[in-house]
């Protein structure tokens, strides 16, 4: 089986799949009500985005089954995926306490790591840093950061799926690059066309949300693929940091931010850079299509030098990240403001 003929097929089945999932919530009355701290001002059907999920964890059972994704890869992204997006459907269909869903993500990100054997060895400056255990920690919380920062970020239309769809084919191209297995730039690549298709019911103008199942789930296969890629190829690893710096750069230093202001950071809030943005602009569509251009335009090619070992990944990242930061303190990003309340 040639997986290339699948991803035409991946896109085509989210797209309907999410059509369903559409009729079924206007039906059942599943939809997300705005208040004031919502980006949206319309009653919008929510959990679109199990589509994306179901696809994806479907296809990549057919690709275990012809034998073109090893076993362990697959009983890692199958399982870890599927816990933190049944816990991520369940709190949309109702309500789980910030604890169990903080356990999932850590189950989840655990029994993942346990099958991809941890943290890659970490390439900086041309020597190799081997963690052990203490790899297995740090992975363990930077995945569910990156899990929980995704469905912070996904706040206004189509920019969880822009970020999604540019960062796994930017991913997928820059691995391409090398002489590596052909399933090795697939898998990245399966997850941007499933993507597409979902995108379709969610920008310009929202038809129905993502939800915290599909945002969750994103991040932390998002996170995985980049441990994947580094087992294959150590700099892979800073490749996905910098490709993934619009959603890392203003979700970190926007909690940070938040927590110098002494809130509840587990408290719903409008104080993103992207959502201040959206308002300053008082369009969705711009700010979502402008992260999708800095994507394409200034991480992915930084990403591909890293790839080819043309400047170091650390500093790959530094470079990347500066106007990102700068962009962040130009919106003032999680500083607290009577316009953000």
């Amino acid at each position: 089986m040639n997986p290339l003929f699948i991803l035409p097929i991946s896109t085509c089945l989210t797209l309907i799949l999410t059509g369903v999932l559409r009729h079924y919530a206007l039906k059942r009355s599943l939809m997300d009500i705005p208040n004031e701290r919502s980006s949206h001002s319309l009653p919008t059907p929510r959990g679109g985005g199990v589509s994306v999920v179901v696809v994806f964890l479907f296809l990549l059972v057919l690709l275990g089954l012809e034998d073109m994704v090893m076993l362990p890869e697959l009983l890692a992204l199958l399982g870890g995926g599927t816990l933190v997006a049944l816990i991520g459907i369940l709190d949309d269909l109702g309500h789980v306490s910030a604890r169990w869903r903080l356990l999932s993500h850590f189950l989840g990100a655990g029994w993942a790591l346990y099958w991809l054997g941890g943290l890659p060895p970490l390439q900086m400056f041309g020597a190799t840093l081997e963690l052990g255990w203490l790899g297995y920690f740090i992975a363990t919380f930077y995945l569910v950061w990156l899990l929980n920062l995704y469905n912070f970020m996904d706040g206004i239309d189509g920019i969880a799926s822009i970020e999604a769809i540019t960062v796994s084919a930017g991913a997928a191209f820059a691995i391409s690059l090398h002489n590596v297995p052909q399933i090795q730039w697939i898998i990245p690549l399966l997850l941007a066309a499933i993507v597409v298709g979902f995108l379709f019911w969610n920008f310009p103008v929202a038809k129905i949300f993502m939800g915290d199942g599909c945002s969750g789930f994103l991040g932390l296969m998002l996170g995985l693929l980049s441990f994947q890629a580094a087992w294959i190829l150590p700099q892979m690893f800073w490749v996905w940091i910098i490709l993934l710096g619009v959603f890392i750069v203003d979700a970190t230093l926007t909690l940070i931010g938040r927590i110098l202001n002494r809130e509840r950071i587990y408290e719903a809030h409008r104080s993103h850079a992207y959502q201040i943005a959206a308002r300053r602009f008082n369009s969705h569509k711009v700010v979502s299509l402008t992260v999708g251009l800095i994507n394409l335009i200034w991480l992915i090619p930084i990403a591909c030098m890293v790839s080819m070992e043309w400047i170091d990944g650390l500093s790959g990242v530094v470079l990347a990240y500066i106007p990102l930061v700068a962009l962040v303190w130009f919106f003032k990003g999680g500083v607290q403001s009577r316009e953000q309340i």
